[in-house]
């Protein structure tokens, strides 16, 4: 599938991404492509993208997992980094990934990303995600949240990412709400159902899981509200779940 001599592609998913665009290309410039695949956004994403010299695509969006097996068909390198727009390499990550790739040793590994929330990192909500993998046969599945179909879990980067999450408390509140209608969506289309209990239950238990079990507690006053905000999210996907079943949306 590689090319000669191309070590590593990098794939940006895009739609109305003026604003963050050029600080992710910039940040993955060592990258011998940068491939982006935008989804007819109606800003200035598109000219940012071809005035910094990265590869330009274009696929009109119908879920995450498609979008990027699109965009992989277009990857000649030998490796793949899946970075998101506000999203950046930092210099130590950007070293550490170069070591791993030219080592060889592995065929795919997860890089941590703390979420960025009232002007901080939460360095207890964060996730490790699998963002950079050898460009063999790689397929994404799931809708919503997309994974990558893998035989076992990759070990973890030791140097982060730095991942402009959220904007403000609206921005937070918006992203849970677009995502629990995409869930809900699913969810409804596969014939589960929403009741009473799981309505009261899920929220209760994801605040709880996500504060205490995760320690989100220690990232302070953002942790709780990251925590309460988690918790809207599941309320948020089975109320819209009844709202569907009742024909109401």
């Amino acid at each position: 599938m590689f090319k000669e001599g191309k070590k590593l592609s990098v794939i940006i998913l895009t739609y109305n991404e003026e604003f963050y665009i050029a600080d992710a290309i910039r940040s993955v410039e060592f990258a011998d492509e940068i491939i982006v695949l935008d989804s007819h956004s109606t800003d200035a994403t598109a000219e940012i993208v071809s005035n910094l010299g990265a590869t330009l695509i274009f696929r009109k969006f119908d879920n995450y997992s498609n979008q990027r097996n699109y965009a992989i068909e277009s990857a000649t390198g030998e490796w793949v980094l899946f970075l998101d727009a506000d999203e950046r390499v930092s210099d130590k990550l950007k070293h550490e990934i170069l070591d791993c790739i030219n080592l060889n040793n592995c065929d795919a590994f997860r890089i941590w990303f703390p979420h960025f929330f009232m002007d901080r990192f939460l360095f207890h909500y964060t996730d490790k995600v699998t963002r950079l993998i050898k460009n063999d046969n790689i397929r994404f599945e799931n809708e919503v949240h997309e994974k990558l179909v893998l035989k076992s879990k990759p070990p973890v980067l030791k140097n982060h990412m730095i991942h402009y999450t959220y904007k403000n408390l609206i921005h937070f509140i918006s992203k849970k709400d677009k995502y629990a209608w995409f869930q809900a969506q699913m969810s409804f289309e596969k014939g589960k159902k929403a009741t009473l209990f799981l309505l009261m239950f899920k929220p209760f238990y994801r605040f709880f899981h996500t504060y205490f079990i995760k320690r989100v507690y220690l990232d302070g006053v953002p942790g709780l509200a990251a925590a309460a905000i988690d918790a809207y999210g599941v309320f948020s996907r089975y109320a819209k779940i009844i709202l569907l079943e009742k024909k109401l949306e």
